[in-house]
């Protein structure tokens, strides 16, 4: 029952502590961090792969569109995967990517990039079904 009365006492004096000495403190300790946007332009690309396409045609693709983020400036970051939903709706489409820009100029710039195109031009040969949907975040 002592221990407990003590916690209970620490508290207490941690609690009323003076709020201006913890702004100092706080503002010694604190690091910058970078703004980021409250919200960022998703440019969703979604393929499939024609059946003469083989793995390493595939993850030649893959490797090429991760590789647009070192040579178009605006693309802030880049994910893929494979589909693995259960729901079957996917209507063919077996990989899914996601490029993230801070602005519609940033994202109008990539499209007719030539890097962009260089990358059409590696996938075309292995391209089946293609859908892009862009859209913005919400918080």
């Amino acid at each position: 029952m002592k221990n407990l009365g003590l916690i209970a006492f620490l508290l207490l004096a941690f609690a009323c502590q003076n709020p201006e000495n913890n702004a100092d403190q706080m503002s010694e300790n604190q690091v910058t961090v970078q703004n980021e946007p409250d919200s960022v332009l998703r440019h969703a690309v979604y393929f499939s792969f024609k059946d003469s396409s083989s793995a390493e045609d595939v993850q030649m693709v893959i490797d090429a569109f991760r590789n647009l983020q070192n040579d178009i400036p605006g693309i802030q970051s880049f994910e893929w995967g494979e589909n693995s939903s259960p729901e079957g709706l996917n209507r063919g489409l077996t990989h899914a990517f996601t490029l993230t820009f801070h602005s519609n100029e940033d994202r109008d710039a990539y499209l007719p990039h030539p890097a962009h195109q260089k990358f059409g031009e590696i996938l075309g040969p292995h391209l089946k079904e293609v859908l892009v949907v862009d859209y913005w975040t919400r918080p």
